[in-house]
């Protein structure tokens, strides 16, 4: 389980959680509205391709979050390719157990640049990049979901001008 973050009482109104879905490992991360701000929180493995809802079910009660925000794979043309209907069914699945609303956002590569962040630039181990690529691509997903939140808002009030 992961740590409490020593803050999270003082930002808990507006924490939101995301996830990098894969069949093998979810990667989840930790962010908050207000700060716009998102980090990695752990990575959870998957038994026979089921969830670890026990963990995830720890994870929403202890950052009561306001939403939940799921990384969705498409091919380069926007078309479905073979995870994507796993990856919708595990945001319903999400949304019916939590009850919360779950926004999806693109994941294209983010995998990807999670990889090459730790093993090019960060020059971290093979072994320890399974183990950590999924939550900072979970991280890369939320973030990029508060960028678009924090863009759009920025976009309106530009044309309220």
């Amino acid at each position: 389980m992961a740590r409490p973050d020593p803050l999270a009482a003082k930002f808990s109104s507006d924490a939101y959680l995301g996830f990098d879905f894969g069949n093998k490992k979810i990667g989840v991360a930790v962010g908050y509205a207000d700060t716009g701000i998102a980090s990695p929180l752990q990575t959870l493995r998957s038994v026979n391709q089921v969830p670890d809802w026990d963990t995830i079910g720890k994870l929403v009660a202890e950052w009561r979050p306001l939403g939940l925000v799921v990384g969705i794979s498409r091919q380069q043309d926007g078309s479905d390719n073979v995870i994507t209907p796993r990856m919708q069914k595990f945001c319903r699945q999400l949304n019916g157990r939590y009850n919360l609303p779950v926004h999806q956002i693109d994941e294209t590569l983010t995998t990807f640049a999670a990889k090459q962040l730790l093993f090019d630039d960060l020059k971290v181990s093979a072994g320890k990049l399974w183990a950590v690529q999924d939550q900072l691509a979970a991280q890369l997903i939320l973030q990029s979901w508060f960028n678009e939140i924090a863009d759009s808002a920025k976009r309106q009030g530009e044309e309220r001008k």
